[in-house]
């Protein structure tokens, strides 16, 4: 049996990122009623309103389900606190040391996976006792590793250096790159913009009409200083770019961004003044279709590509 379907008990080792402002219960349950893993999205809630979605999500699925959480977090404690109170079984980390609440969550009985950009993180987490990584490549949406290093070459190098179950993300919205991501060495894939552009994503439908209505070459990796995002390339980003231009400190960085951006673009829709997080896989992606449909033509367009192998 595929290990990452085992891990979580699930029937399809296809994993839903936890994207700010895009992952409410409805995407999560919806992923994990289609026999995938749904993850419920914190680094966009409140801790009360990240209760309200586990619960939420508990009532709309009875399958597994687990919950992401970014580690630069400023309530983390609450919402770890909350996370085992709620009796959630699976949790994925990012942006911070596994190290700092791995063990406190497998004492609690909890599955840990923990996202990397490169093998020596990859080390790392193993280290600290995660499950299992994913390793991301710099094809992903929203933040992302400063080396720019891309899936293909990352899957491969990661898998040398571990022997935890590994699940590849970047660049991934259709069977044959799942495919093509498990013949380099993952044991499974996460989706992020695929499963952004869907019925049950909370994002705004106008940021998911810009979705599918974008170009190859429509993203690019900026603000490194900070913390590196993939951005669709609209006015907030261009003035980015101009500020550049001026030899900006981080402190003008900052002040660019200031507070709720993402917010304002993927949420409530402004489609200029807003940060718009999406992988260039978004070029790919023609329509906005509900997760069971997306899941489905996903693992048949798999399975097609798996018999064709011969061929080769």
């Amino acid at each position: 049996m595929n290990k990452i379907s085992q891990l979580f008990n699930i029937e399809y080792p296809i994993v839903q990122g936890g994207m700010i402002w895009n992952s409410g219960y409805k995407l999560a349950s919806a992923v994990s009623n289609a026999g995938g893993l749904g993850l419920i999205g914190a680094g966009s809630m409140y801790p009360d309103v990240l209760r309200e979605h586990i619960q939420k999500c508990k009532k709309a699925t009875n399958k597994p389900f687990g919950v992401n959480v970014p580690m630069l977090y400023p309530n983390i404690e609450e919402i770890m606190d909350i996370i085992v109170e709620e009796g959630v079984k699976i949790v994925f980390t990012s942006a911070g040391n596994p190290k700092t609440w791995t063990s406190f969550l497998k004492e609690k009985g909890i599955t840990v996976v923990h996202v990397v950009s490169s093998s020596k993180f990859a080390l790392k987490a193993q280290e600290a006792g995660v499950d299992a990584i994913v390793a991301e490549g710099f094809e992903a949406g929203g933040h992302n590793g400063r080396e720019e290093t891309t899936t293909l070459t990352l899957i491969p190098m990661v898998k040398e250096k571990i022997n935890i179950p590994l699940i590849a993300a970047g660049g991934i919205a259709t069977g044959r790159g799942m495919l093509a991501a498990m013949v380099l060495g993952a044991d499974g894939v996460q989706l992020g913009s695929r499963f952004a552009a869907s019925i049950e994503s909370s994002a705004h439908d106008d940021f998911k009409k810009t979705i599918v209505d974008l170009e190859e070459g429509g993203t690019q990796l900026t603000l490194k200083e900070l913390a590196p995002v993939r951005l669709i390339k609209n006015k907030f980003y261009n003035d980015v770019q101009e500020l550049y231009s001026k030899c900006p400190s981080v402190d003008d960085l900052k002040t660019l961004l200031g507070r709720a951006r993402a917010k304002r673009g993927m949420f409530e829709g402004d489609l200029v003044e807003g940060e718009l997080e999406i992988g260039q896989i978004a070029s790919l992606i023609k329509d906005i279709k509900p997760v069971a449909e997306i899941i489905n033509d996903m693992v048949t367009e798999f399975e097609n590509a798996k018999n064709n192998i011969p061929q080769l």
